[in-house]
């Protein structure tokens, strides 16, 4: 008898433990980031984040929100023509660095679901962005989305393979 109720009071153990939430790593853990430190995490952003630290938009960025970002990629910022990244982070020429940072960012949280084909978005530099649905893709102007919908605490970060100008 003893080894019966052993035997269930074990089975009930390896059961209930079955349902126990467990977290092992860092991983399964959600990791709360703003606009900024999401973009400070990706490698890929590093031209970005440089640029939004010459324009002074760090804490604007890092504010409440919601913001809609789109994101060039370093690659993206490397084929406008030689020099003009190096150009653009000098403080002589933030003010333009500026009016090209704002025209990425769109006030409010607008995720890849709520684009519509031929839609304007006015942009927090003032000028309007052109949405083009094609192919299964979405286009901001020229510049094709390469990953959406990178939610921050602050809005949404949406990842494009040009720098996107504003009229100069």
């Amino acid at each position: 008898m003893k080894k019966l109720v052993a035997a269930v009071t074990l089975t009930m153990l390896v059961v209930a433990s079955s349902f126990t939430p467990k977290v092992n790593s860092i991983h399964e853990t959600k990791v709360e980031a703003d606009i900024v430190d999401l973009a400070v995490s990706q490698d890929f952003l590093s031209t970005l984040v440089a640029a939004v630290k010459a324009g002074d938009l760090v804490d604007v960025l890092k504010g409440d929100g919601p913001f809609t970002v789109f994101a060039p990629t370093n690659e993206a910022f490397a084929q406008l023509p030689a020099g003009t990244v190096e150009s653009l982070l000098k403080p002589e020429n933030k003010e333009k660095l500026v009016k090209i940072l704002t025209y990425h960012v769109v006030p409010g949280k607008v995720l890849s679901s709520d684009l519509k084909n031929g839609q304007m978005a006015k942009t927090v530099e003032g000028s309007s962005v052109k949405v083009t649905l094609k192919d299964g893709k979405a286009m901001i102007n020229d510049a094709t989305v390469v990953n959406a919908d990178i939610m921050a605490d602050n809005g949404v970060v949406h990842v494009i393979d040009k720098v996107i100008l504003p009229s100069m």
